[in-house]
């Protein structure tokens, strides 16, 4: 047996702010390793990245989830009681509600309400000034992703609910106002859709079977018992929230389109192909999740090092997404390397690792795919558009990472063939 690497410093907390996506990579690359021992918040963390450490933390004998995810992310990101947090049979049960809800046909139907908004936004863009673009796409899909879902909403509301879920987003890894805003937007979007819930059991509202509304408030958990209308409310969320997230991501395909123009007319004329892969790579190349948190189920050895009971383990999703024993030129956005060979459950991290069914990897995955697809479609053949000068740098110390100027653009139009 072999100790595992030591980080130097009493305690890494204010380096891991400092340094904020590329924390662990960086240490890994001074330390010469993928692994490496140090302290967050004055407790033992073993952080890892790479291909194998992924296999290893997604492997559920080895690693439970449970009480893993710090409190400060519950009441924002996750929610108290979801899917993320629960454990082996519990986990499995409560899964395969969304592996359920996440049908080739029902994707469908949210792709539909997507191209749809997207159609009529643009009737309404043409004649704005300027668009800041995260914003209009994060009230677009919640638009798309209540009335797919079977929550009612009213149009006067839906600024102020998406700003909530945004919140939501932005709140886990932040200080100050905007970790409490982001605690706040939670408790006001989970008492929206209690009341909503309890309106569906008390057969006030008459939902559709297949809607996750539906699905979701007659739920039974593996205990036979229907879920606690908060609990239910925190899963409805985790179909909004994740949803309304992937207007960041298309954010990313507008800023790799203005970045590297090129691919403008090759997306137009090579098409899906083509498509498919620069969304992937707009996956791997841009920080959304930094790393993801585990802790030791039982003692083992894993090449030589000894892994103890109750450690909690960090899963470098960014650095393994740039890791240069799996892609080469980690730091160059090139989409063609997607042609090459289809990432395996365990290089392309960024929503988890393993298996859809059984691990803790997002049932929504495929979902953001063709989401981003049609997101990215639209933005490279459907309109052509202005990019005024603004900040559009990334603060990788920044969680969730974001440009600056939240990518605005003007002068819009129906894009015309010549």
């Amino acid at each position: 047996m072999r100790p595992i690497p030591q980080e130097d410093s009493l305690d890494s907390t204010l380096a891991l702010l400092s340094y904020g996506y590329q924390f662990i990579s960086k240490k890994c690359e001074h330390l010469g390793t993928d692994i490496f021992s140090t302290r967050i918040a004055l407790q033992e963390v073993i952080c890892m990245q790479g291909a194998e450490a992924a296999a290893l933390f997604y492997d559920e004998e080895k690693f439970t989830r449970k009480n893993a995810t710090p409190k400060f992310v519950q009441k924002t990101l996750f929610g108290l009681g979801g899917v993320q947090g629960l454990d082996r049979g519990h986990h499995q049960h409560r899964k395969q509600l969304f592996m359920g809800l996440m049908s080739p046909e029902n994707i469908n139907r949210l792709v539909k309400k997507v191209s749809d908004q997207l159609e009529q936004s643009l009737d309404r863009w043409v004649h704005m000034e300027q668009l800041p673009l995260f914003d209009a796409m994060n009230e677009l899909l919640f638009r798309a992703v209540c009335r797919w879902g079977g929550v009612p909403f009213n149009e006067e509301e839906v600024n102020k609910k998406t700003r909530d879920v945004v919140s939501m987003i932005e709140g886990p890894a932040a200080v100050g106002w905007r970790h409490w805003r982001g605690r706040m937007g939670r408790e006001l979007m989970e008492y929206w859709i209690q009341q909503k819930v309890k309106t569906v059991r008390d057969h006030q509202l008459i939902t559709n079977p297949g809607t996750f509304m539906h699905e979701i408030s007659w739920h039974r958990d593996s205990d036979g018992e229907l879920l606690d209308k908060r609990v239910a409310a925190v899963e409805i969320l985790n179909m909004i929230r994740p949803t309304v997230a992937i207007g960041r991501y298309i954010v990313f395909a507008a800023m790799a389109l203005h970045d590297h123009p090129e691919y403008r007319a090759r997306i137009q004329r090579e098409g899906d192909e083509l498509v498919s892969h620069f969304v992937q790579e707009v996956r791997r190349f841009y920080p959304f999740f930094p790393f993801v948190a585990a802790k030791v189920r039982h003692n083992f050895q894993w090449k030589g090092y000894a892994f103890d009971k109750g450690t909690t383990v960090f899963l470098d999703l960014y650095g393994t997404n740039h890791h240069k024993e799996i892609y080469k030129e980690p730091y160059q956005f090139i989409p063609e390397r997607f042609a090459e060979r289809e990432p395996s459950p365990f290089d392309l991290t960024l929503q988890g690792g393993g298996d859809h069914h059984r691990n803790h990897r997002c049932a929504g995955e495929w979902l953001t795919i063709e989401l981003m697809k049609i997101g990215l479609k639209f933005l490279a053949t459907t309109i052509s558009y202005h990019v005024p000068k603004q900040d559009l740098s990334l603060e990788l110390n920044r969680f969730p990472a974001l440009p600056k100027s939240r990518f605005v653009i003007q002068d819009i139009q129906r894009y015309e063939v010549r």
